[in-house]
């Protein structure tokens, strides 16, 4: 049976999210030199949200909020936690680095739903896991205790909450049967007021509004969020979800050129080579999900 050519647009959007999503962590490492780290996380969720909410309805999905208790407890893990863990964890550490820590969410991904879903772990998953844990030694050097190591432990729990944030998703699935835009919507304004009223009580220091901070600010909401989302959920739609997981795996490898070439940051060899066993690692755990995937289809095909 010959197989479908991939849709251009797709991959065109699909190299677009890599290239916006991969920056945007120098962008967010920018931003917490001109604000407060609970300042700078409300000031780009909360204008998200609302512009998330424009596309929600031009695209004609219903903006009613279903199970508002589920979905603020989504927003407390994937907007208010994440977006806090990550401004505090960028104050000191490097965007390169803190990227790829961050996107160790597959990894505690698979590990959460275990307990959580039911889905043990097999196969090729284990070698994943093995990589992705050397790397995070690697990275973290408990043997040294370095003055990133408190940066490098708050990246890794952004990767967490936004781990437990994709489970909750799936285990709620039924509870939260609304387009996926609005959703995200509804998530990242709940969890984004929770932001703004943490950023009241424990903000240390004024924003310094110069125009560099207008571009960095205008750049998170705007492409980082906005438009990173909407590309995501295009990409979703045109592509099978195992490429695109596999594709995004140059987001954190964008992240750490774009920081190599604009903000000078160049990790060290021990570092360096944990940031490469985690990419592969995630490799590992996306080219497995795709064969999966591929031979289940396989399987349902009707045979000649």
């Amino acid at each position: 049976m010959q197989q479908t050519p991939l849709p251009r647009s797709g991959i065109i959007a699909l190299i677009a999210l890599c290239a916006v999503w991969g920056y945007t962590w120098v962008i967010l490492k920018e931003g917490v030199r001109f604000a407060d780290p609970w300042d700078y996380a409300a000031l780009r969720t909360l204008p998200g949200a609302i512009l998330l909410f424009a596309i929600a309805a031009w695209r004609g999905e219903s903006l009613a909020l279903r199970s508002p208790r589920h979905v603020i407890i989504l927003g407390l893990w994937q907007t208010t936690a994440f977006n806090a863990l990550v401004s505090l964890a960028l104050v000191s550490g490097g965007a390169g680095k803190t990227a790829v820590l961050v996107y160790t969410m597959p990894f505690w991904t698979v590990l959460f739903a275990w307990p959580a879903l039911g889905e043990r772990i097999r196969g090729l998953q284990w070698l994943a896991i093995a990589l992705s844990a050397a790397g995070l030694v690697l990275i973290l050097e408990p043997w040294s205790l370095s003055g990133t190591w408190t940066a490098n432990v708050l990246a890794i729990l952004t990767g967490v909450s936004w781990a437990v944030a994709a489970v909750l998703t799936r285990r709620w699935r039924e509870h939260l049967a609304v387009g996926t835009i609005a959703l995200t919507a509804w998530q990242m304004l709940l969890g984004s007021l929770v932001l703004a009223v943490l950023a009241f009580f424990l903000s240390a220091r004024p924003v310094e509004w110069t125009p560099y901070f207008w571009f960095v600010l205008a750049y998170g909401t705007l492409f980082g969020t906005v438009l990173g989302w909407a590309l995501w959920f295009y990409v979703l739609k045109l592509l099978p979800a195992g490429i695109a997981g596999l594709s995004v795996m140059a987001i954190p490898a964008i992240g750490i050129l774009s920081a190599r070439l604009q903000l000078g940051e160049q990790p060290g060899p021990v570092e360096s080579l944990g940031m490469l066993l985690i990419v592969a690692s995630l490799a590992v755990l996306s080219w497995n999900a795709l064969r999966i995937r591929a031979a289940a289809r396989k399987k349902t095909e009707p045979t000649a």
